[in-house]
């Protein structure tokens, strides 16, 4: 019995326990995806696996788990102010350059040894089924002796299922502060699994768009191809980190148990990191042949408009030549139709006859010479 709570053995591991013991302390919070406000969301100190305590803040945490031997706190803050921070990294002597990045958030995914505390820097994804867009968030984590602190700036992943899961698996948790890391390895690359599915129908719309001429499909290609970017700096960097923590970048002496673990979540990441990077080719691809159906189109619509403007000359040349025709006799007409006097041809008998011919003789040649030029 420790502090008037009795402990069972561990039923093994992906055993659930039969019931929990009456707890000492506040009923623990619950840790959810999406908080009300920032800071404390859940805390709680660990002996052998199971929940011991409740602790309402930070304060009561650290002397909970200074009065308590062999025990681990697991404490979870949801966009922390300055003061929690520096809390926290006064009690666990964090190191400033890793506060400062949890601080600032904005991180790429990374494995950092400080002393005996590890800091590594998560990037989670979920897909939005409404808005067909992908949505990143960044997790922090702080693992050292009898310590794991989660720093969330996003409402991804679900900390609150990795959290019952571990409870439930009592024997796992109690493996030590690196279960918990490798339990939210697991949550993030599990993750990623409705994110490819996302994608992966994005683009299958997406080619039924190029194929179907969709004016639209360029703008969607490039903004997928900007999240499948994203994804890639999310996932990829993780492999290195996974990498690090089977090379004993977390401890040397991890439990071969552990260590199945994370090569199962390395498995299935680098299933993930695969179809991303075959993503973004089949999106470069797809682009590619929207290119040429867009080329095409607008050689066709060209084509048609060479066609149309053709056709209008045609009919532009033929108004012209029978325009010119028809100037002729009202050129010969208006000058034998000036009220002139001494005009020779006005007396003569032959005069009217001879302007007709003329009138005749101009229309007939200008008809041959538009005839011959294919105007008419």
């Amino acid at each position: 019995m420790v502090g008037g709570r009795r402990f069972r053995p561990g039923g093994g591991f992906g055993r659930q326990l039969d019931e929990y013991e009456t707890r000492v302390g506040v009923p623990p919070p619950s840790e959810s995806p999406t908080p009300p406000a920032g800071g404390l969301v859940d805390s709680a100190v660990y002996i052998r696996g199971h929940r011991f305590a409740s602790p309402s803040g930070l304060a009561e945490t650290y002397r909970c788990l200074q009065e308590q031997d062999s025990a681990m706190a697991w404490i979870g803050l949801y966009r922390p102010d300055i003061e929690q921070i520096t809390s926290l990294a006064r009690e666990f002597r964090l190191h400033d350059l890793a506060v400062e990045d949890a601080i600032n958030a904005h991180q790429r995914p990374k494995l950092e040894r400080y002393g005996e505390t590890l800091f590594v820097v998560l990037r989670a994804a979920r897909y939005d089924d409404l808005r067909e867009e992908v949505e990143f968030s960044e997790l922090h984590l702080f693992i050292g002796p009898g310590f794991v602190v989660t720093v969330r700036h996003g409402e991804a992943p679900d900390l609150a299922a990795v959290r019952r899961r571990m409870e439930v698996e009592a024997q796992m948790l109690a493996r030590g502060p690196e279960a918990v890391l490798y339990a939210i390895l697991d949550q993030v690359v599990d993750g990623y699994a409705p994110v490819v599915a996302g994608l992966e129908n994005d683009i299958d719309e997406i080619e039924t768009q190029v194929f179907g001429g969709d004016p639209n499909a360029s703008r969607r290609i490039y903004g997928l191809s900007r999240e499948v970017i994203q994804f890639q700096r999310a996932a990829r960097p993780l492999l290195a980190v996974l990498d690090a923590l089977a090379d004993g970048a977390g401890s040397a002496d991890t439990d071969e148990e552990l260590r199945r673990y994370l090569r199962d979540v390395t498995d299935h990441l680098t299933q993930v990191v695969e179809r991303v990077d075959g993503f973004r080719h089949l999106l470069q691809n797809i682009l590619t042949v929207n290119a040429t159906l867009v080329s095409q189109q607008q050689n066709e619509e060209m084509r048609s408009l060479t066609a149309a403007s053709y056709a209008q000359n045609e009919e532009l040349k033929k108004v012209s030549s029978w325009a010119a025709i028809l100037f002729a006799p009202t050129l010969i007409g208006t000058v034998y139709g000036m009220n002139f006097v001494h005009m020779p041809e006005l007396h003569w008998r032959f005069g009217y006859l001879f302007a007709l011919l003329l009138m005749l003789l101009v229309c007939g040649t200008l008809y041959l010479i538009f005839k011959r030029r294919g105007w008419l």
